[in-house]
């Protein structure tokens, strides 16, 4: 059993140090309540301001990687941290990076899809590797908002195991109602948990507004969210996971020799 904080945060653009500071008293509010893991949104350093990274993306993810695993020591929780924009060799990379409740690394994550309608592809490299990581002994997986769109790289990360998929993104507000459906398919066809966060508020081409979500291995929804900034808090039962695959033997009835 896992008791989750989704930390459902505005981010101000091109402001990294308010939202440092943002961070820090979500996730801290996160333990406080109880929460064993504390999950952030997509690019939460700094907002969308993709033609202004050079002056703004965090030079090799190294105040956020000091940040996360302090702040995740300090208060005794692991953290899923979002993804944020870095800087590494004059090239900028939108990166996940994750951290047990010691403080020590579990993973990082490129985003392998850039979303070309809001640009990513013009500044940000790709990300070529899977995201597996252990989690109290739990195999788990995490991915980057547009990744969502693309089934056969979130079976690729179950079919090797994954149990929880965790989502972080910046989605627009026009988009919402796919985000929703998407979410839940992802989890139906994996019969995985799904941990998706979203940020809410605005930047100067977008609207945000969460509905942040928990979806369980048979694609009940746990956990919905509104609007408005706040952690919400899921707990969810690892063992629907077996029970789910048990019950219907997906992966073992897969033919993946004619799919590609």
């Amino acid at each position: 059993m896992w008791k989750l904080a989704l930390c459902q945060i505005d981010v101000t653009f091109k402001d990294p140090d308010a939202n440092f500071k943002r961070v820090r008293q979500a996730v801290t509010e996160a333990a406080k309540s109880g929460a064993q893991i504390a999950v952030l949104p997509e690019m939460w350093n700094t907002g969308y301001c993709l033609g202004e990274l050079e002056m703004y993306a965090d030079r090799n993810g190294e105040r956020t990687k000091k940040f996360l695993s302090a702040l995740a020591k300090e208060q005794n929780i692991t953290i899923i941290g979002g993804s944020v924009a870095i800087k590494t060799e004059g090239k900028f990379t939108n990166i996940m990076y994750a951290f047990d409740s010691q403080g020590d690394f579990l993973s990082s994550y490129k985003k392998v899809h850039p979303f070309k309608l809001m640009d990513e592809h013009l500044y940000l490299e790709p990300g070529n590797d899977a995201n597996l990581f252990m989690l109290d002994g739990i195999k788990t997986a995490g991915f980057i908002c547009y990744d969502i769109r693309f089934p056969e790289w979130i079976r690729y990360h179950a079919a090797k195991g994954a149990e929880v998929i965790f989502v972080v993104a910046q989605w627009p507000d026009v988009r919402i109602s796919q985000w929703e459906k998407l979410l839940v398919a992802r989890a139906i066809e994996n019969q995985a948990f799904v941990v998706a966060v979203n940020r809410i508020g605005q930047d100067p081409n977008n609207q945000f507004n969460g509905h942040s979500m928990v979806i369980n291995p048979q694609g009940d929804i746990l956990l919905s969210a509104g609007e408005k900034e706040e952690n919400l808090y899921c707990t969810i039962q690892l063992d629907e996971v077996h029970e789910a695959r048990s019950a219907i033997s997906v992966f073992d009835d897969r033919r993946p020799e004619l799919y590609f």
